[in-house]
């Protein structure tokens, strides 16, 4: 009788993501989770985000691609308002980057259902300075909370990381300007850009005296 054949050798894994890049839980030789990466290359193939804290607020632009003629302005919004103080804006996936938007959203309410009615001025665009109430939500915590969500998702081998980086913007006795980054990190800036063309955007931006120049001005900027 013939002899039975050999099973087939199993799968070697390289150190370049061959294997490495199934699960989010799981680290390469060099310690690299390869999911968080394609993550951050999903940010950096999108249309531009660029944030400005000035003096009196915080200027959050989007550069918004069109893909079609017939589109209906106001669709595919890439800002967002979160609360009377505090504005969002996606660099990424657009449907991850709703989700941040709602859960955002829910923060700001369930703080302010904890400690109490608070009131404020809305801004759309731009958070100038405005009285707020006791209850709003502080734009690091906020920002925390919404850095640990992401996180979250980078820890379970069921989902995947959000595809998406979020510049927010608040207000509070001074504007803030945050970076949250599809791995969970958080980083508080003066100016910031993040998507495609986001290495001229910097270069740009540092020209500009963030200290010196209001949100007015920073617009025509």
């Amino acid at each position: 009788p013939s002899a039975l054949p050999h099973p087939p050798a199993p799968p070697t894994m390289s150190g370049i993501g061959t294997g490495y890049d199934l699960s989010s839980t799981t680290f390469s030789p060099d310690g690299r989770v390869f999911q968080v990466e394609y993550a951050q290359k999903a940010v950096e193939n999108s249309g531009t985000v660029v944030g400005l804290r000035c003096k009196d607020g915080v200027v959050l632009a989007v550069e918004k691609i069109i893909p079609s003629k017939l589109l209906v302005p106001g669709t595919m919004r890439r800002a967002h308002l979160v609360d009377t103080h505090a504005g969002l804006a996606v660099c990424g996936l657009l449907a991850d980057g709703r989700q941040l938007v709602v859960r955002a959203r829910e923060e700001c309410a369930q703080y302010r259902d904890s400690f109490g009615a608070a009131g404020g001025e809305a801004a759309a665009g731009v958070f100038a300075k405005g009285k707020q109430g006791s209850a709003v939500i502080p734009g690091h915590v906020l920002a925390e909370r919404v850095a640990n969500f992401v996180h979250l998702y980078t820890l379970y081998w069921h989902v995947r990381p959000f595809g998406c980086a979020v510049l927010l913007a608040t207000y509070e006795k001074e504007p803030q300007l945050y970076l949250v980054e599809p791995s969970g990190v958080c980083y508080r800036y003066f100016a910031c850009a993040v998507g495609k063309g986001k290495m001229v955007a910097k270069t740009e931006l540092e020209k500009i005296d963030s200290t010196t120049i209001t949100a007015r001005e920073s617009v025509k900027e």
